[in-house]
């Protein structure tokens, strides 16, 4: 479904039906006592880099109920990370069809049943106030919900349907938000708002960065072999966003500039464009427009685990505030992600626990950031200065700095072009 879709059926059909299932719970739930979670699942339907951020809270909660009663439920186009990381058993992972309204209203109902017929007892709502997934979380009939509450804040309403309400902060980077989340479902929920403890004890027993992705020797071979077998670094771009927030793409114009620059400077230098499926004819028009065989395009012809494994092998990534920024974090990838509606402070990539090399660019306009928690990620800017202010030169120089920092060659100077 498109993501206007979306957002209109969890306006016009989410308010209603959080509403009346508020009115529901209040007849039939009484008061909420503290219990321990013995079967837990998380919600998170969309963005795979969003579930890499996520990956401290499913520690925490594979820590204290045992990794064999961990689930997960996400959209099936976001499934992949899922069973690249492992960190959920793959049975263990509840997919929802998100491609067509009536797949995804079964698949829907079919889910919450399995959770029920699996006996899972504890909900985590990972979802920042979306209504689709505070209604799920009711039907799952879970004793424990846990999720974003607004209390007294101008923030979307979702009813009063979680037993464990959390207090939204918006100056926490997302990670710690989950880890949050995952607390406060063994704590009493008496408390309003949660969670009372000193942030420091999350944070001190969180794990440095994220998990590390190994791809095999055959996979790593391969990726050589398809990329020609390079001799000299390799600069991976990512020219576009998904059309989920196109505010965060920097002009497809610029990373044609960058990648010319980049392959004047380093002559011995590979450029492989990246992208959806939805990308391909794009980014290959891209490439053919640089009219170097040192330029290739893979976009759209790349499962997941085949994109983390170019990732392995190259040195640097250049790419908008999306889903490669946070993939990349699981690689030893120097990774510059340009930030501009959001925020890193909220967003930014964890660091790789081997390499933590990561660049972020952001010019923190006033009006920065304009889609957030508050607007329902719903931003009334159409003139994206945030990311037409970060220039070419800049992004160059934070290349050309990464590849220093790696020991490599200099670039060869030139005219700029």
């Amino acid at each position: 479904m498109r993501t206007t879709t979306i957002r209109a059926l969890d306006y016009w059909l989410g308010v209603p039906a959080c509403a009346f299932l508020t009115a529901v719970r209040a007849v039939t739930e009484g008061a909420v006592s503290k219990r321990q979670p013995q079967r837990l699942v998380f919600l998170k339907f969309i963005e795979q880099g969003a579930t890499v951020l996520a990956q401290d809270a499913i520690a925490r909660a594979t820590r204290a109920v045992g990794r064999d009663h961990v689930f997960f439920c996400v959209f099936e186009s976001n499934r992949a990370i899922l069973d690249v990381i492992g960190t959920v058993p793959a049975a263990n992972i509840i997919t929802i069809r998100d491609q067509a309204l009536t797949t995804f209203v079964v698949d829907f109902l079919q889910a919450a049943m399995t959770i029920r017929r699996h006996r899972i007892d504890t909900v985590i709502d990972m979802e920042f106030f979306s209504r689709a997934s505070a209604i799920f979380a009711f039907m799952t009939g879970a004793a424990t919900r846990v999720g974003l509450h607004r209390f007294t804040g101008e923030l979307p309403y979702r009813g009063n349907l979680m037993t464990h309400r959390i207090q939204y902060l918006p100056q926490l980077h997302i990670s710690t938000q989950y880890s949050v989340l995952v607390e406060a479902a063994f704590s009493d929920p008496a408390e309003e708002p949660m969670l009372k403890v000193p942030l420091d004890r999350i944070r001190s027993t969180s794990p440095q960065g994220a998990p590390a992705f190994a791809p095999t020797t055959a996979e790593i071979d391969a990726m050589r072999t398809r990329l020609g077998s390079p001799t000299g670094p390799v600069f991976v771009l990512n020219p576009n966003a998904s059309d989920l927030l196109p505010l965060r793409k920097w002009e497809t114009a610029r990373f044609g500039e960058l990648a010319t620059r980049i392959l004047a400077a380093y002559p011995g230098g590979l450029v492989v464009l990246t992208g959806a499926p939805s990308e391909q004819a794009a980014a290959e028009a891209l490439c053919r427009s640089l009219g170097s065989p040192r330029a290739t395009s893979v976009a759209g012809q790349t499962t997941l685990r085949e994109l983390l494994t170019l990732y392995t092998l190259a040195n640097v990534l250049v790419t908008n505030d999306s889903g490669p920024g946070h993939f990349a974090s699981l690689t030893p990838v120097h990774a510059i992600v340009l930030f501009g509606p959001e925020t890193p402070r909220l967003f930014g990539p964890l660091a790789h626990p081997g390499a933590p090399s990561t660049t972020v660019i952001w010019k923190e306009l006033a009006c920065s950031p304009c889609v957030s928690v508050f607007n329902h990620r719903l931003s009334p800017c159409r003139n994206n200065v945030c990311m037409q202010s970060i220039t070419v030169d800049e992004v160059f120089e934070a290349v050309r700095s990464a590849i220093s920092a790696r020991g490599l060659a200099p670039p060869k100077l030139g005219p700029k072009l």
